[in-house]
Parts: structure tokens; C-alpha cells; sequence
């Protein structure tokens, strides 16, 4: 299942299941790769492990917009707690507390 959210000004993330990211494309879900956001499932958690936006599109917000796509996409669905191994997504949920309920506790 791939699920779409528009997140701002030109860009569309977008769960690419199939390569366990999600996307940033501009342009629309068929857009330019502007950006991803890997991640790898494990049980009832998704781990995010790595963020990388093109540099073409860097200081564009593309990351934040990424991040914030991916897990409103997340909240919607329900079921998976976050794991922020990823610093940058890390980084989001610390600077956003209203994403912390999404958060696998502590082990």
C-alpha cells in the first residue's frame, strides 16, 4: 500500500514501500526525487535510519517537510511507534513535542 500527503509548498511525500522509504518529490507524487527518508520495519516499530535530501533542493525546507510528512502518515495509520535512529528525524520530534505520543518507550 503506498500512501501520498502533500506537505507544503511543492512537495508530496510519499511511502514507497517497496524500497521502505518515504519519498519527497516535487512536482507532484510522479514528481522529482527530491529527497528520502529510509527506514526498516521491525514488529509493531518503524526504524528510521537514514535522511538524505538532494543538494539541489537543499535549504528548501524539503527535510522538515519530509519528516513531518512521513509521520503524519504514520499518526493517520496508526499501529507502528516511531524509532528515530536517524538523527535528523531525531531532531524533528525534539524540536515538535506533539509528535513524541508516536515514539516507541524507551527499552
Amino acid at each position: 500500500m503506498s500512501a501520498e500527503a502533500s506537505t507544503g509548498p511543492g512537495v508530496t511525500v510519499v511511502d514507497a514501500e517497496d524500497a521502505s522509504r518515504f519519498e519527497a518529490r516535487v512536482g507532484g507524487a510522479d514528481g522529482d526525487l527530491a529527497g528520502f527518508a529510509a527506514y526498516e520495519l521491525d514488529g509493531h516499530a518503524i526504524v528510521f535510519t537514514h535522511t538524505e535530501v538532494d543538494p539541489a533542493f537543499g535549504g528548501q525546507g524539503v527535510g522538515t517537510a519530509l519528516v513531518r510528512g512521513a509521520l503524519d502518515t504514520l499518526r493517520e495509520r496508526g499501529g507502528l511507534r516511531v524509532v528515530p535512529r536517524c538523527s535528523f528525524v531525531k531532531r524533528f520530534v525534539d524540536e515538535h513535542p506533539d509528535y513524541a505520543e508516536l515514539l516507541s518507550p524507551p527499552l
